[in-house]
């Protein structure tokens, strides 16, 4: 199934269904992708929602008994069958012996989080030290701008791209407004080019090279939440800090979807939610990352007991040993509960790896958005079907494995007409639907059957229009 270094997707599907004799859109191709995917078998892992358990679904359109096509790993992870297994193992420890639970078991309650760590380094690129499992990410985004962000009279922007995730933006002003600081001045927004709906690389880092000695802190997306975007993290970086500027990332839609090497790039602090593609469930628990080399020069504006060394925190003489890193960032104990969830995800993607993911997720977004240029890019005026147009970046390195679809017909029908048909992804306005097949438990067979649904859905938004 793995494509080679050198043959993209589009060829690996022309490939097959030339040794198949067949048209590459042919289901054979999905069945011998799938038949050749070493990954296959982790979809066995998980939960896979039944199309008839769908609250809008039209059960005259399907099969009740059918799984549904799940593209939506992008806004919540499906559940880990192992999951209820670790969160009953707390449950019954907390039952029959209450407070003993925090020294004792494979998660000892004060130590938790910690003993999950390990899982998480190969995931996002960094060493135990330089990772805390806390929080939201959100809040994490605060505690670590609230250390970074230092403005001063010359140096006193922060600069994100436009369209920002409502919450980053949202963090942005406060701490601007923390500071006194005006928000038109100060927050910098990088906009696309007239006409177009992602970023050039050119123009950031121009912008970082014009503007970067008054710019304190660099806050791009990993992975674009709307158009699906991946932005380059070490180049971005490197022109930052080169510039003075300290530069940190919201991982929430990379983690998990593409390979991170945050401690190699340089990276000077992230943070990321895990209940997307880490599937850690609805609310899970956040990470946060600070480079070890700021271990001892960047602290923690806001403190509490769980970034006191654990060697003597329970003296409670209340004279802080604040542990370096971003260890010493933890405020409270952790939600015991929330690390069993993200603990049954984490173990999957050690025996799976990152690299073998990402591999497969290049070639499974590679299939949707070939199939979807064959049934749908055709010219409109000659074929009087609906168009359908991918604004996500069509090159393998500037995108994980969302693709944003618009239409030229509303958007929100043709949403409602999936939803119907058991296709569960999202809509984000203006005007897209994110498709997001994951290579853990999305299959090749999914995306074909999906590109059937998308059809019967289009034909039914344009007969009411």
């Amino acid at each position: 199934m793995e494509p080679s270094p050198l043959e993209l997707p589009a060829d690996t599907v022309q490939r097959i269904a030339s040794e198949l004799r067949c048209h590459p859109t042919d289901e054979r191709v999905a069945l011998r992708l799938d038949e050749e995917d070493k990954l296959r078998h982790f979809r066995e892992y998980f939960y896979i929602p039944k199309k008839q358990d769908l609250p809008p679904i039209d059960l005259s359109l399907v099969d009740k008994e059918e799984d549904a096509i799940y593209f939506s790993g992008n806004s919540l992870g499906l559940q880990p069958k192992k999951v209820k297994t670790y969160l009953e193992e707390e449950l019954d420890k907390w039952a029959k012996m209450g407070a003993y639970g925090h020294d004792i078991g494979k998660r000892p309650w004060i130590t938790g989080d910690e003993t999950i760590l390990g899982l998480m380094t190969d995931i996002v690129g960094a060493n135990k030290k330089e990772i805390a499992l806390m929080n939201g990410l959100t809040v994490n985004l605060h505690l670590l701008l609230l250390s970074f962000f230092k403005p001063t009279p010359k140096r006193y922007k922060i600069l994100l791209e436009a369209k920002a995730f409502p919450s980053d933006h949202y963090a942005i002003e406060s701490q601007l407004q923390l500071h006194g600081l005006q928000i038109e001045k100060s927050m910098r927004i990088i906009k696309p080019r007239e006409g177009e709906e992602t970023l050039r690389m050119e123009d950031i880092i121009e912008v970082i090279e014009n503007e970067g000695d008054s710019i304190a802190v660099i806050l791009f997306s990993g992975v674009h939440f709307y158009t699906g975007q991946l932005f380059n993290i070490p180049a971005i970086t490197k022109a930052g800090q080169a510039k003075g500027c300290f530069v940190g990332f919201d991982l929430a839609h990379a983690v998990g979807n593409v390979e991170l090497y945050l401690h190699d790039w340089g990276v000077d602090f992230a943070c990321w939610c895990s209940y997307k593609y880490l599937n850690s469930g609805a609310g899970g628990l956040a990470g946060a990352f600070v480079h070890e080399k700021h271990a001892y020069s960047i602290k923690p504006a806001l403190v509490g007991w769980f970034g006191h060394e654990l060697s003597t925190r329970f003296k409670m003489d209340n004279k802080l040993q604040l542990i370096p890193g971003i260890t010493g960032f933890r405020i409270s104990n952790p939600p015991i509960l929330l690390v069993c969830s993200l603990q049954a995800s984490l173990e999957i993607f050690t025996q799976a790896t990152m690299k073998a993911l990402r591999r497969k997720s290049i070639l499974l977004t590679g299939y949707l958005e070939y199939m979807i240029k064959q049934y749908y890019s055709q010219d409109r005026a000659e074929t009087k079907k609906t168009a359908v147009n991918i604004i996500t970046p069509s090159s393998i390195e500037d995108r994980g494995c969302q693709l944003t679809l618009t239409f030229s017909v509303p958007m929100k029908q043709v949403f409602q007409e999936l939803q119907k048909r058991g296709v569960v992804c999202d809509k984000r306005e203006p005007n897209g639907i994110r498709v997001a097949p994951v290579p853990l438990y999305n299959s090749f067979h999914d995306i074909y059957k999906f590109i059937n649904l998308l059809t019967s859905a289009l034909d039914s938004a344009e007969s009411k229009n």
